[in-house]
This record gives structure tokens, sequence and C-alpha cells, in this order.
């Protein structure tokens, strides 16, 4: 959280530098910065640990179903209610965080600190991402499109979706035999890549955002707001996901891997996506912002809940 402050406050005071065309030039390292966190991602997919989570197919449907259904529901709600007093940019960033699929990181490290169903949390955070290539530009275009939002090329966004995130992923995984105890060598490292990869594009997405009038056209306001959103979007899901799970007659292990993997979203896709999907839009910065309080938010409770899990009897 702190380096994704110090990237947006870098990105204030020195927009020129990483804005596109300017003196670092991070538009033409970003696809592939994005390629590389999908090829580190693919290395470190355990392939029978998916098989091991297959067959939780009540899991499975209810993950599923929150990632890519009961979150476009919520936005569709709260927008009729209260997206007249959103600024346009934050409320197109709002539908964009409920259209990412989940995480895959965090959601299976809370499921093993829980003592809950790891090899369903595996699959399903996998899963999510998968689907997410084609469901995520179909849910936006779906959400927002129509309102003359975000015009968006379907065929060719998930083409080049396939092509800058799948084909890595898949390369990855075709090579982890080769490379897999290379990367148990160097995980410390990969994971500090990852990371700045991700850092390297907020940076740039604010740049583009504040040469475009950030600061200039909104305040403090913007970033209350869409931290009160965010944590408003993440209570819902976390007491919606745990009910259902529930009521579905779930048992601790799994109901702990549906909660988690449905409740998250992906900022590790979502600011790559983000590129993908909108380019150089002069308010992507203001996009992302959901994102990223949502992920910061969702560590933090789910650190709460996997401890209050853990201590089950």
């Amino acid at each position: 959280m702190l380096s994704l402050l110090a990237a947006i406050a870098a990105a204030s005071a020195f927009p020129a530098l990483g804005r596109s065309g300017g003196l670092l030039h991070l538009d033409l390292l970003s696809h592939a910065g994005v390629a590389l966190i999908f090829f580190l991602t693919g290395l470190g997919l355990s392939t029978h640990e998916l098989r091991h989570g297959l067959s939780r197919w009540r899991v499975h449907l209810l993950v599923q179903l929150c990632t890519f259904g009961l979150f476009p529901l919520l936005w569709c709600g709260l927008d009729a209610l209260l997206g007249r007093w959103l600024a346009p940019d934050l409320a197109l960033g709002f539908a964009y965080l409920c259209a990412l699929p989940s995480t895959i990181s965090s959601s299976v490290a809370m499921t093993a600190i829980a003592r809950g169903n790891v090899p369903a949390a595996i699959f399903n955070a996998t899963l999510s991402s998968l689907l997410g290539i084609v469901a995520t530009p179909a849910l936006l275009v779906a959400m927002v499109g129509a309102g003359g939002h975000v015009s968006l090329d379907i065929g060719g966004t998930i083409l080049s979706l396939g092509r800058l995130l799948l084909l890595p992923l898949v390369l990855g995984q075709l090579l982890r035999p080769v490379m897999l105890k290379w990367h148990h060598r160097y995980k410390r490292y990969t994971t500090l890549i990852d990371r700045w990869v991700i850092l390297m594009l907020v940076f740039a997405a604010f740049c583009d955002s504040v040469e475009g009038g950030l600061w200039r056209d909104h305040g403090a306001g913007l970033l209350l707001a869409g931290v009160a959103g965010a944590a408003l979007l993440l209570g819902l899901v976390l007491a919606l996901s745990t009910w259902a799970a529930r009521r579905i007659g779930l048992g601790a292990e799994d109901e702990i891997a549906a909660v988690f993997c449905g409740s998250k979203k992906s900022m590790a896709s979502g600011v790559p996506m983000a590129k993908l999907l909108f380019g150089a839009h002069p308010a992507l910065g203001v996009i992302v912002l959901p994102v990223m309080f949502y992920h910061q938010l969702q560590l933090v409770a789910c650190t709460v809940m996997a401890g209050r899990y853990a201590r089950r009897t």
C-alpha cells in the first residue's frame, strides 16, 4: 500500500516522466511487463493441485457466480442508487472492478491460513483468471458500453488479452517441469518483479491522468468516494457469499474457499488489463483507483476473517 501511494505521489509530482511518450517510455515497457507477470504466474501454478480441487463442483459454481454474477448485479443496484453522486470516470472504475476475475495468490494464502480447502481455492482462482480473459471485457461492455462510457472491440480485445495474458501463462505451465527448481530458488525475486511491474503500470497510468488534469478537475473527495465505495462493495460481497455458502450446505473448509475466492478481485490482473482495455484513456488513473482500494481492503478484512476461521475447533 505504501508503495502504491508512493507511485501516485511520484506521478503527481513528475507526470512528464511516465506519461505516454514521456522520458521513461513506460508505455513501451507495459506489454512486456504484463506478459512477464502472467508467465511467472504460469510457472507457479501446480497442475497436481488443480486436478485435486476439480471435484468440488458446488464450490466452483458459487465462486464463479459471485465473481462474474453477484458483483455486476451489485454494481447495477449501487449505480442506480448512488451513481449520480460519483464522477463518471470513478463510476467506470467501479464497473471495471466488478467485471474483474478473482486473485490467485492471496485467495490461496488466506484459505491456507484459515485451514480451508486449498486445492479448491487454487482451482477456482485459476479458473476465474482464465475466464476473465473473455468475461471481463464482455461484462464491461454489457454494464457500461451501452451508456457510451466505453467502446470496445470485443473480438480484438479478447485476442489481445489472449496473446498478452493467456499465451505467457500457458508457456509458463509448459516450461514448469524445466524451470520449477529455478522458480523455487528465486521465488523471492520473481515476486518482487511481479510487484515492480504493477507499480510501474500504476505510475504510468497516473502520469497520464495527472497530465490530463486529474487533480485539477478532482479533489480529495474522489479518493474518499473510492475508499467508501470499495468498502461498501466488499462488505456486501463477504456477507452475501458467506450466507450463500451456508445456505447450500457447504462444510467449513469449502465455505472458506468459496468466500475468500468469491469475494476477491485481482489487482495483478486488473492493472495490466486496464492498460490493454482502456489504452491511453486520460482518466486511466481514476479508473484503476477502485481496484487498488478494494485490493488493500480485501487483504485487511480477509486476514481478520482467516484468523477467526483458523481458531475454530
